[in-house]
């Protein structure tokens, strides 16, 4: 099945994986403590939706957020303004709305952090944002609505790799981050491109 870009977020972890049938030579790279989606050949410049930051933590180290695009940025800075996570969440993914491509694809986005964990998905029909208990998945295609998924990880390298190698297609690379006792350890994973 092909779900497109997702993200799983529980109470102790937040990892998010690039699926892609159209752009599949990207990586995750590490840019001053920010991972980011970046191109791993020329790309088309016209295209605002290859190139993003995908796992950011708040100034503080008390929240991470991971997005499938360029909501990430806002999403980190309303936490860092003292937002609750619901509000940064449901302010960003309303303002920005889902993406004006060819499938009209939604924006997905998590939070993890001191006060709980949170997904958000907008898509061209609806606004979700709901506190999550348990690892719980939203997806661009296919799985648009938060449901549970059983996420076995309990660090970031491990989540990294294992939503990398979930049972659905087209993996191109993956990020995830989980508390520590100082902020948050950040992972990526690229299988091939590593």
């Amino acid at each position: 099945m092909y779900v497109g870009r997702f993200v799983v977020v529980g109470p102790d972890i937040a990892a998010y994986r690039v699926s892609s049938r159209s752009f599949p030579n990207r990586k995750v790279v590490e840019n001053d403590g920010t991972l980011a989606v970046v191109p791993t050949t020329e790309t088309d410049p016209e295209n605002p939706y290859v190139s993003y930051n995908c796992l950011r933590t708040t100034e503080d180290g008390s929240a991470a957020v991971v997005a499938n695009g360029t909501h990430t940025d806002p999403i980190t800075e309303k936490l860092d303004l003292g937002y609750p996570a619901r509000d940064a969440l449901a302010e960003s993914l309303l303002a920005l709305d889902y993406e004006k491509d060819d499938y009209d694809t939604p924006r997905i986005a998590g939070v993890v952090g001191e006060e709980g964990a949170y997904v958000g998905i907008v898509r061209k029909d609806a606004l979700l944002v709901e506190a999550v208990e348990e690892p719980t998945l939203v997806a661009t295609y296919e799985k648009d609505a938060p449901e549970p998924y059983a996420l076995e990880a309990e660090n970031a390298e491990d989540a990294a790799r294992e939503v990398y190698e979930a049972d659905f297609e087209h993996a191109v690379c993956a990020a995830a981050a989980a508390p520590t006792d100082d902020g948050f350890e950040r992972a990526r994973y690229n299988g091939d491109a590593e």
